[in-house]
């Protein structure tokens, strides 16, 4: 979990992704049913949530770090995929409003000059996809670039090509925290992954799994409010799944952090709508029953979830980057 309101819009999504159940859905014990009961999931509200997550990217660094990455590293893991070909086939899941996109495609055109880049993105936000049309607009040197745009959701896109019988193949497919958002990870990525040409890659980013957001999900998930929108899975996940394919992966650690002090401020504006995006839970601070919210505040201070600096206190918010190869004569264990 961009050139508009929110700077990726793969975590704007009250209104994207299809309800559907949890990968690893928390049990809400009876006992605990009154407490949940009386918070809301913070996607109920869709304002709120773009303000939640405007403070977000103020606070941390997660824009920085995936810059980092597409930049220093990215392009020697692309410098293969295109085979000698003279056209690269690129797909985008949950593109968004493309900024994110065009700094990837900015290096593929300097890693393959003269080469003509078809991408395709999947986005199923009409208002996200305009953006992505205006980024595109205002950028420069596109003009190897040809853009194709489906509003709709990657399930929607995998039933369409499945009924289709049409299974193209791609040189790069590239899904940037949005695997939170899928019906069922393991399927998705089989998926995907059955569309790359052989020698091509598939680049997942996520939230890592020793990251503070890991640790946060499993300690208090059971007791935040149930969301179908939303699964608490991070890149310990998806390696555990790539494992027991047998596929081919390497992973990069995206160092990131966000500053949370003004969690710990009471009455602050900007601390409550960061509990907001924490928790996932509209006004945290004002529903959640007092134990709950003193015993996450001081968790936060601890060092399993970030680290002090000073007077300030970080938030673990580290990603990975896996990327998937697809290898001539791979087959993909179906599990």
């Amino acid at each position: 979990l961009e050139c508009s309101t929110a700077s990726y819009s793969y975590r704007n999504l009250a209104d994207r992704i299809p309800p559907g159940s949890r990968l690893t859905q928390p049990s809400i014990l009876p006992s605990r049913l009154a407490i949940t009961m009386t918070m809301r999931s913070l996607f109920s509200n869709h304002s709120h949530y773009v303000e939640t997550f405007q403070v977000f990217l103020k606070k941390s660094t997660e824009h920085q770090c995936m810059l980092d990455f597409i930049h220093k590293k990215l392009p020697q893991l692309i410098s293969s995929i295109s085979n000698g070909k003279t056209d690269i086939n690129v797909l985008s899941i949950g593109g968004g409003s493309g900024e994110i996109d065009l700094e990837i495609l900015a290096r593929l055109q300097s890693e393959y000059p003269g080469v003509i880049i078809h991408t395709d993105v999947i986005e199923p936000n009409a208002e996200q996809i305009n953006s992505y049309k205006e980024c595109v607009a205002k950028a420069p040197d596109l003009k190897n670039i040809k853009f194709t745009w489906h509003k709709e959701t990657s399930l929607e896109y995998e039933n369409r090509i499945m009924d289709s019988k049409e299974m193209g193949k791609w040189n790069f497919i590239h899904m940037i925290q949005m695997l939170y958002y899928v019906k069922d990870m393991p399927a998705t990525i089989r998926f995907f992954h059955s569309l790359l040409e052989p020698g091509a890659k598939l680049l997942i980013i996520l939230v890592s799994g020793r990251s503070g957001w890991a640790k946060l999900w499993r300690k208090y998930g059971p007791r935040l409010p149930s969301n179908d929108l939303c699964l608490y899975i991070s890149s310990a996940d998806v390696e555990d799944m790539l494992d027991g394919s047998g596929l081919k992966y390497q992973t990069y650690e995206l160092p990131s952090d966000m500053d949370i002090t003004d969690c710990f401020t009471e009455g602050s504006k900007t601390g409550e709508l960061l509990l907001d995006f924490l928790t996932e839970t509209y006004n945290f601070s004002k529903t959640a029953p007092l134990d709950l919210k003193n015993e996450l505040i001081e968790d936060l201070k601890k060092p399993e979830y970030g680290e002090r600096r000073g007077d300030n206190y970080f938030f673990n918010n580290t990603l990975s980057a896996i990327m998937i190869e697809h290898q001539n004569g791979e087959t993909y264990l179906q599990t």
